[in-house]
């Protein structure tokens, strides 16, 4: 079974699912030397003497794991810090590794580089290095087809003419806006949309503004991709930095609970550590703003905040101390909601919004088909008559549109009532009668 762990520094990652099938280890080449991470020694010392403050004792093994960095580069900040006096030998281990710990003077510095910055991961990548890679990632590079989007979504029942809209919308370099009535399967269908982005991406662990690390990766949303593990090899320099994570791409979604805060830089004062914003975390995948109009920052103030990431599909950031940033906007931006988007915000901002598509009620074949799974996926028996008598004399009669979410729901009802009456698991005009009158008001 091939596994990853995110603190290992010797990954090797198949490449069969690259973006335009571009191996990981020429995108992100291993570094052999401190000037090839790209970050400043300083950093390097000062994150290595942290690891070793928590740790107390570690090999050089163990700073490999902790850092993401080969056994030379960590020889190459072991005679840095030992010239300042910062580190000291300890007694080898029973395999003959070098034991290293803080000197008293090295302490005394470890602290006061935690109090500038608390954090201890491995060590970030450069802004500018994360800037070209993610524009190499971008899922515009590998457009999807037709049939791509019918197998992604093919446990979906959806009519053709809306994957005609949406496969469009998802090429293209403008946001998407999905509005219609509840239960029509907007949300449902946009957090099944990343299945048609088959390819993974790298995922920096960290990025460095400067002397500031800003911590990326969040196992909750970066999904890494199977691969082999060889952390036994301290100086291995084949196969891709161990910086980057390669993750499936990413599928961010937030509702009512966004604020305006949550699209900035987030800096921790307990921890001291800086945390990425959610668009920046969702780069090279898909974001998904739900129930719009419901958050706790309004339409109107989103959508300034964005005008410029929206149409030059770059964003502006800054750091506590001041200093702003720039970097890519590289993804998948999708608006959805059951208002009327007119009642939400003017007609320029609609006009940036390249792709407004209207879900709606099914037509009765569609919502067949939705009602016979969700039978079979509930284990319950419905006759040609019942389904004939729901249509018939509660949709039809009652003027109750044919919404998607309706099956799932009626059926749901009726297998609860039969699990309680221990009845036979038959839809029937008595179960019918009983879940129509639970279910609507």
């Amino acid at each position: 079974m091939l596994r990853l762990s995110t603190d290992s520094s010797d990954r090797s990652s198949p490449n069969s699912n690259r973006p335009n099938n571009q191996d990981a280890s020429e995108l992100a080449p291993r570094p052999t030397s401190i000037q090839d991470t790209g970050i400043q020694e300083s950093v390097l010392l000062e994150l290595m003497l942290k690891h070793l403050l928590s740790g107390g004792v570690l090999t050089k093994s163990q700073l490999v794991k902790k850092m993401g960095i080969t056994g030379g580069i960590i020889q190459e900040l072991f005679d840095k810090a030992k010239g300042l006096a910062w580190v000291e030998n300890r007694q080898s281990t029973a395999d003959g590794q070098m034991r290293y710990a803080l000197s008293e003077s090295g302490d005394r510095y470890a602290k006061q580089a935690s109090m500038k910055s608390g954090y201890r991961g491995l060590v970030p990548v450069p802004l500018d290095q994360y800037s070209t890679i993610c524009r190499m990632q971008s899922s515009r590079r590998n457009p999807i087809t037709f049939e791509m989007l019918q197998d992604g979504l093919k446990a979906l029942v959806l009519p053709n003419s809306l994957l005609h809209k949406i496969g469009p919308a998802l090429n293209s370099s403008r946001p998407v806006l999905i509005y219609g009535p509840p239960g029509t399967g907007k949300s449902y269908l946009c957090r099944n949309l990343n299945a048609t982005l088959g390819d993974s991406v790298l995922i920096p662990y960290a990025i460095a503004v400067g002397t500031e690390v800003i911590q990326v990766y969040d196992p909750q949303l970066h999904h890494a991709v199977d691969t082999i593990i060889e952390s036994n090899q301290l100086d291995l320099v084949q196969g891709h930095d161990p910086r980057w994570i390669e993750c499936k791409r990413p599928l961010r979604i937030t509702g009512g609970e966004l604020t305006a805060e949550m699209l900035e830089v987030q800096f921790d004062c307990h921890s001291r550590t800086y945390m990425a914003p959610i668009q920046l975390k969702a780069n090279n995948g898909i974001l998904l703003l739900d129930d719009l109009g419901r958050q706790r920052i309004s339409a109107k103030q989103l959508f300034n905040r964005w005008i410029i990431p929206m149409e030059e599909r770059r964003d502006f950031l800054s750091m506590q101390s001041g200093e702003h940033f720039e970097i890519p906007f590289e993804l998948i931006l999708l608006f959805s909601t059951n208002l009327n988007p007119k009642e939400l915000v003017d007609d320029a901002f609609l006009r940036r919004l390249g792709y407004k598509i209207h879900f709606d009620a099914l037509d009765e074949p569609l919502y067949r088909k939705i009602w016979f799974q969700v039978c079979e996926e509930q284990r319950l028996s419905c006759s040609e008559e019942m389904y004939q008598h729901l249509v018939n004399d509660y949709h039809y009669l009652l003027e109750k549109p044919l919404i998607p979410c309706y099956p799932r729901d009626l059926l749901g009802i009726m297998a609860d009532q039969i699990s309680f009456m221990v009845l036979k698991p038959v839809v029937t005009k008595a179960l019918i009668a009983e879940a129509w009158s639970i279910y609507f008001v």
